[in-house]
């Protein structure tokens, strides 16, 4: 059973792959353009998978880890801006689900542990991560870099390997990740119509300071 998309005459099956429980709340669509279902997640959230589906953000300053099991292909992509909570708030009890994984610490932890809750082995790992940008220029501290340390700093810590890694630099990223191959496609936003993606993290690091909360990369 199939039905049309109204802006085009692709069509594409009407059954989402299953969602995990925890992951109704997301954004789910069907990208004509590389003929599967797609998953967008916004910064603060993560999303695993088992299905035939491709995770897709945009990244600036922040962090993308995509980690899967290669041998059971289940898998996901988190996107987080800051790399640790400072204010001691125990972040799992907050009512906004979103809320803890805003920072990589409990990005990293919630992530990995929903994929071992879903069958993952951690001997199977494949890790691999993009972002990182210098993107917030008027910023004193380069978040972008601060989230690269972190982030190898918690893969090595955590004994895993990085097996790719597309960061740093100074433009922002489209990224796409599909858990089940592992395959990961970056884009170098390198002109921008808008300044959209700085002026949403401009707004995302006040809002974390001023309010407290309860192998390979293929280019294209």
């Amino acid at each position: 059973m199939s039905f049309k998309y109204k802006n085009g005459d692709a069509e594409h099956p009407s059954h989402l792959p299953d969602v995990l429980a925890g992951f109704e709340h997301i954004n789910r669509y069907w990208d004509k353009y590389n003929n599967m279902h797609a998953v967008k997640i916004l910064p603060g959230q993560y999303y695993v998978t088992r299905g035939p589906e491709m995770i897709v953000t945009v990244l600036g300053s922040c962090i993308s880890a995509c980690i899967r099991d290669n041998i059971a292909g289940i898998g996901g992509m988190n996107h987080f801006l800051l790399p640790r909570s400072k204010d001691g708030i125990d972040h799992r009890r907050a009512s906004d689900p979103d809320a803890a994984t805003r920072y990589g610490n409990y990005a990293m932890e919630h992530m990995i542990n929903d994929i071992l809750t879903h069958g993952g082995k951690r001997r199977y790992f494949e890790v691999k991560i993009c972002g990182g940008g210098r993107v917030l220029k008027n910023m004193q501290i380069d978040i972008g870099q601060k989230n690269i340390d972190f982030i190898k700093d918690y893969i090595w810590t955590e004994g895993l390997t990085i097996a790719a890694e597309d960061v740093g630099g100074i433009y922002p990223r489209k990224v796409q990740y599909v858990p089940s191959t592992g395959r990961m496609r970056i884009k170098k936003l390198r002109t921008l119509h808008n300044d959209t993606i700085i002026k949403r993290e401009q707004k995302y690091v006040h809002d974390l300071e001023k309010l407290p909360m309860s192998g390979e990369v293929e280019l294209f």
